[in-house]
């Protein structure tokens, strides 16, 4: 009996992993906007877009957002563009601005997309390409963390870096929600 009870507990937990993409697509996503973290988490900095992920799973976010760790997946992450009208992208990039700037961009071409920091840069540019000739585009938005390098194999971030990420959560949730009341 004790055992029954421990595992009825155990599936009222919050999901650390969905594996399913039936799952995580099952809802109706025309009226929702995806926040969609990209970068290498065994990077340090270059993967900053995941932590930010990992941060906004924590929150109690509105129910017209929805979060996806999207790691290195370039095509992979294909179908979120077919089930979104709007995307918020997070990455990491070297631009040159001081360390843990937080900005946002409008990329209307690959094009527009910083150059990124390791293997996710072919798969990302590649997909974005391969969006813009969808027959319908959703509207995508990128945040950019300022990064001074990348360490290879830590998941450790640099103050600065890791200081930026409430602040680019509040602009990013400032911008879903002007993007709900638009879309509502």
């Amino acid at each position: 009996m004790a055992q029954s009870t421990q595992t009825k507990s155990n599936l009222d937990k919050k999901p650390i992993a969905i594996s399913s993409d039936a799952f995580f697509f099952e809802k109706d996503k025309s009226r929702s906007i995806l926040v969609l973290g990209v970068g290498n988490f065994l990077m340090g900095d270059e993967g900053v877009g995941v932590h930010l992920i990992q941060e906004m799973d924590k929150l109690e976010l509105p129910p017209h957002v929805d979060i996806l760790d999207g790691g290195t997946g370039g095509f992979l992450l294909l179908n979120c563009f077919e089930s979104y009208n709007k995307i918020i992208f997070v990455d990491a990039t070297m631009d040159g601005k001081e360390e843990g700037t937080v900005s946002l961009i409008r990329p209307k071409f690959a094009s527009d997309f910083p150059s990124a920091l390791s293997v996710h840069d072919v798969g990302l540019k590649d997909m974005i390409e391969a969006v813009y000739l969808m027959e319908n585009q959703p509207d995508l938005y990128l945040f950019t963390i300022s990064i001074e390098q990348v360490v290879p194999m830590t998941t450790e971030l640099a103050p600065k870096v890791e200081k930026a990420i409430p602040e680019a959560i509040e602009q990013i949730l400032s911008l879903a929600e002007t993007l709900h009341d638009q879309i509502s």
